[in-house]
Parts: structure tokens; sequence; C-alpha cells
């Protein structure tokens, strides 16, 4: 329940084309430190991605604990449906997010960068959970206390045997910008 399906330094590196060849049809994002640095607007580099995953074919939404003052305009910038409030890790929004894509759980994508909200909450709905790299540096004394513990339990994940990924450096973001999204 802990560990992610799968690892990517970023979320730009992620072959989206890929996982819609196996049969995902949506993906669903945390925002921030995910798409943008914490409270960061939407940028180029989140709206070209947005724009490419529905060229590939996926639907797109937005899930965030932060309030709708912050998710709406985000949403509307990079067109995509959103759900404020959610209440990670509990069920309830995650749930929600399927019911208005209108995809099955198992064929949603879900993207994040903290295991103890993003992917916990993830995993008990059945979504495909992927850890990424934070982007920003900057991040609240919360942050950073789950910050500490999720340490050790990407640690012990990179030591099992459940673990897909290259190992990413988690405070190397920058290096970790596919040259299409720089």
């Amino acid at each position: 329940m802990f560990y992610p399906k799968e690892e990517f330094g970023s979320t730009y590196q992620i072959p989206f084309d890929e996982f819609y060849k196996k049969g995902y049809r949506a993906v669903v994002f945390d925002i921030d430190n995910t798409l943008v640095p914490h409270g960061a607007p939407a940028d180029a580099r989140s709206i070209r991605l947005c724009e490419y995953l529905r060229t590939v074919g996926f639907q797109i939404c937005l899930l965030s604990n932060n309030s709708a003052k912050r998710v709406a305009p985000f949403a509307e910038a990079v067109r995509s449906q959103y759900i404020s409030r959610a209440g990670k890790p509990f069920k309830k929004g995650y749930q929600e997010a399927a019911d208005l894509l209108q995809v099955p759980t198992a064929k949603i994508l879900f993207v994040g960068d903290q295991i103890l909200t993003d992917i916990i909450g993830a995993n008990r709905v059945g979504y495909y959970s992927i850890l990424v790299g934070p982007i920003g540096e900057k991040e609240t004394f919360f942050i950073m206390l789950k910050r500490f513990m999720e340490r050790i339990t990407v640690a012990m994940y990179r030591r099992s045997s459940h673990y897909k990924g290259t190992r990413p450096d988690r405070k190397g973001y920058h290096n970790n910008i596919p040259e299409q999204y720089r």
C-alpha cells in the first residue's frame, strides 16, 4: 500500500503513450510539486503536457487537497477537470475523480510527489500509482516532516522486489526534465 507501482524523476519523464497502449485512459494529477512548484500557476510546460495527453487520448483530472481558489484557475489553464479539497489519502476524492472521468479505476494513472498522501490514496482505490520527484525546493514545515518519513519508505521500496524505476535523484529535479519540456 505504501509503494508506488513505478517511480520517475519527474512527471515529464513518464512515457504516457506507452501507458495508453497498455489500456490506461485517464491521468489524475496532484498539482503542487508534481506539475509545478508549490503554489505556482500553470506554466507552459504543464499546459503543453496536458495538451499532449489529450492528443494521445487521455482524459485528465486534477486532484488536490487545496481549495478551489487554488485549483480552479490551474485546471482552467490546462483545460482539465478537477476536484479540490480532496481529502487525500482518503478514498472519497479519488473515487469522485473516477466518477467524474467515467473511467474504471484500473484504467487510471495517478501521478504525485508524496507517498503519504498521493500514493497511499491512489493505491487504496486501485489506480496505477506513479511517484515523481518534487519540483520545488521550498516546502512547508509539515511537508518537510512527511518528506523525512518518505525517504525511509522510498529507500525500502527501492530495495524491494516491487521496484520499477531508475532510482532518480529526488533532489536533482531539474536534471530530470526532458529537453522537449525545458
